[in-house]
């Protein structure tokens, strides 16, 4: 079909290969077409270095029909500077940057550069034929990164993309991380904004580089078995005269109506969703870095100001048709994006910014979500840190805190984030946050890490968290390297390495993160010690985890723990060991046994425990018949219940078998085998317990080794 009428009704989801500037040849020459949208401008012209920037030399002509303004240009160079000049509905005349432009002068100058397409021969292919589903078990082990503070040159200039593939996959791979997830790198003009105030939406920020420069770096990445993940801003967009605001002079991309079309505290505007070619757009944009870059995923920022009309607006200041405030259009867009790109990349990663209890936001659009496949945990962030802040008398009131969060953690597929946006505007560092001396502050910060490492969810960390830094993170400088120099901070970078590692290498903590088979409580109600401990499992006993927490700074002596089955457990890291600057209160321990009998002792309590056990399996299995009877005969009256009830008053009435076809809630009921491990893991919960040392402000990660 013609690429220009899908494109107007918000079907074409490849629109950058026909709109933008691309290599042709037309009447035996070789040259450029240039196509842009502007169905409201009266006039637009190419202008750039190859006519001397004269801009009414080579004017455009126009599809009244589709509103796409369009040139051929001959014997135009790679490399060439261009823009448009736009006459807008007023009369004047305004220079405008190639939405579709895949290149940029570097800041602050604006002009589009003309680069070869399709000319970036990848080495990836491994990798590519290897990526799973999204959903297939796997660790997800994240680096947030900004590209120009990550390092720099001893002269302050940045790493540029190809600098960066030579140092940064080596340095991942190093310390665990299995994903790299970059900040912006579509095109921005302001360094302040971090990129999050896009004008290139399909251009690689020129700051590092050029596009191949960015798909060098991509590819290094992949072939060293690193996904990459890129940060994308749909959202909303900055009011820069040369980019998107008010491009043919009328609300082209954004809202026409203020209250809806622009976001106040950020002086931008708002895409309106419900204009059709705004879709086409954005859903190229988002295409385009997933196949042209091999992205392996998108983290969508600011979600929850997609959702809402009124976000960060005086509440009921914009309704809906129906009365109420969510953004209809846009959930829609977001379901639409989310679709698209799921059915044409299952490996793909969709990753949502959003901070609100909107529901079902990685549900697919089918069932009525909103079809990402990962949502930041942004209730657990906050509760994290604020409990790993307080001062260690406060945290006996505060127990809650760490234990909330798993009334939810099964609800969405969660990512935990401690972002960029926690190390900013006056939060301090995640190691500033913690309370005490230094010391208290480091052993502190390892329990925080081991938490985030053990909780179900994939994990998310900001560049400089490995490094202990006490200063917030300055776009303008490079993190804090120099701190490697100290032993304390090294020794911290080395205890994230291996917890890193750790998370890769145990299916404990990756295989069942999404209900309740793969996590149990062991201790949720200490809050006078502040000792925590939990399990986690995978598909064998021998998998199974344990991390045990002592969250204040007093050594507990003999602390009693039930474990999840009797035998040994391996110490697989002590927080509190003398490698991780820790006070090595327990030494070289290696290993933990649970209570242990003689074999006279051993043979009576089985005896006895059979005998008991017997018994109450006979009971079970008598009360257990007759339950299932009962139960059969309750699900049949709900049944007849439910079919009097649908049928009441309607002309059109419901069969026996349209009910049983419906959803209804089912009569839940144990089944033998469950109530027979209920009671036998209380008969033998005596044998399955240890008496332990808890060091002060430290965390045990152990692993079952068999009975």
């Amino acid at each position: 079909m013609d690429q220009a009428y899908l494109f107007n009704i918000g079907e074409n989801f490849e629109s950058y290969n026909f709109l933008g500037a691309h290599r042709t040849r037309e009447n035996d020459q070789d040259g450029y077409v240039f196509r842009v949208w502007a169905p409201n401008a009266q006039a637009v012209t190419v202008f750039g270095s190859f006519n001397g920037w004269n801009k009414f030399e080579y004017f455009m002509h126009k599809d009244w029909a589709t509103g796409i303004f369009s040139l051929f240009i001959p014997n135009l160079a790679d490399w060439t500077r261009y823009k448009y000049c736009v006459q807008q509905q007023s009369g004047n005349w305004v220079d405008k940057i190639d939405p579709f432009g895949r290149h940029f002068e570097e800041r602050p100058s604006t002009a589009t550069i003309l680069v070869g397409e399709g000319d970036y021969v990848w080495q990836d292919e491994e990798f590519c034929r290897q990526r799973k589903s999204v959903f297939d078990p796997q660790p997800l082990n994240i680096y947030e990164m900004h590209l120009g503070s990550w390092m720099k040159h001893w002269d302050g200039n940045c790493y540029s993309y190809r600098d960066l593939a030579e140092r940064l996959p080596d340095y991942l791979n190093d310390m665990g991380y299995n994903a790299v997830e970059f900040m912006p790198v579509t095109e921005y003009p302001l360094d302040a904004s971090w990129g999050y105030q896009v004008t290139g939406y399909f251009a690689a920020t020129s700051r590092y580089g050029t596009p191949n420069d960015l798909k060098y770096l991509v590819d290094c990445l992949h072939r060293h078995g690193i996904k990459v993940i890129f940060d994308w801003v749909p959202a909303h967009f900055p009011k820069n005269e040369v980019g998107l605001a008010r491009f043919d002079g009328t609300p082209q991309f954004e809202y026409a109506d203020p209250l809806k079309g622009e976001q106040p505290s950020w002086g931008t505007y708002i895409f309106d969703f419900a204009k059709r070619e705004v879709h086409s757009f954005l859903i190229s944009s988002a295409n385009f870095w997933i196949k042209e870059f091999h992205g392996d995923g998108i983290r969508v920022d600011a979600v929850s100001a997609m959702l809402y009309l009124d976000f960060d607006k005086p509440n009921g200041s914009v309704r809906n048709v129906y009365g109420g405030n969510e953004n209809l259009e846009a959930i829609d867009f977001l379901r639409r994006v989310n679709s698209i790109l799921r059915d044409r990349y299952p490996y793909c990663m969709l990753i949502a910014e959003e901070s609100t209890a909107y529901p079902s936001i990685t549900k697919s659009a089918q069932d009525g979500g909103l079809g990402f496949t990962h949502k930041w945990n942004m209730g657990w962030m906050h509760d994290t840190l604020d409990y790993y802040s307080l001062d260690y008398l406060y945290r006996v009131y505060h127990y809650h805190m760490l234990t909330f969060s798993l009334t939810y953690a099964f609800s969405e597929n969660f990512v935990l984030p401690f972002s960029h946006d926690e190390v900013v505007h006056g939060k301090k560092s995640i190691l500033g946050r913690q309370f005490g001396d230094l010391w208290r502050q480091m052993a502190s910060a390892r329990s925080l890490y081991a938490w985030q490492i053990g909780h179900p969810g994939a994990k998310l960390n900001f560049m400089g968290y490995e490094l202990g830094q006490f200063a917030e993170w300055n776009f303008n400088e490079q993190i804090d390297w120099y701190l490697l120099e100290y032993e304390h901070h090294a020794k911290l970078h080395n205890y994230i390495r291996k917890l890193n590692h750790l998370y890769l290498s145990e299916p404990a903590l990756w295989t069942k993160e999404h209900d309740w088979s793969g996590f149990k409580w062991l201790q949720v109600n200490d809050a006078k010690n502040s000792v925590y401990a939990y399990a986690r499992f995978a598909d064998k006993p021998e998998d199974t985890l344990v991390f045990i927490f002592n969250n204040t700074p007093a050594v507990l002596d003999d602390y009693k723990l039930e474990l999840p089955y009797y035998g040994k457990y391996e110490v697989l890291l002590n927080s509190d060991d003398n490698e991780w600057y820790g006070s090595d209160n327990l030494g070289k321990l290696q290993e933990i046994q649970t209570v242990t009998l003689d074999a006279a002792a051993a043979k009576q309590n089985y005896d006895l425990t059979k005998e008991k056990f017997d018994k109450k399996l006979q009971k079970f299995s008598k009360e257990h018949a007759e339950m299932k009877k009962k139960l059969a005969a309750l699900k049949e009256e709900y049944v007849d219940l439910l079919l009097e009830q649908a049928n009441y008053g309607k002309l059109m009435t419901m069969t026996r078998d349209d009910i049983q076809n419906l959803h209804y809630p089912e009569l839940k009921y144990y089944s033998l085998p469950d109530l027979a491990m209920t009671e036998l893991q209380t008969l033998t919960s005596p044998y399955a317990s240890c008496d332990i040392k808890l060091p002060p402000l430290s965390v045990l990660i152990l692993k079952y080794k068999g009975n």
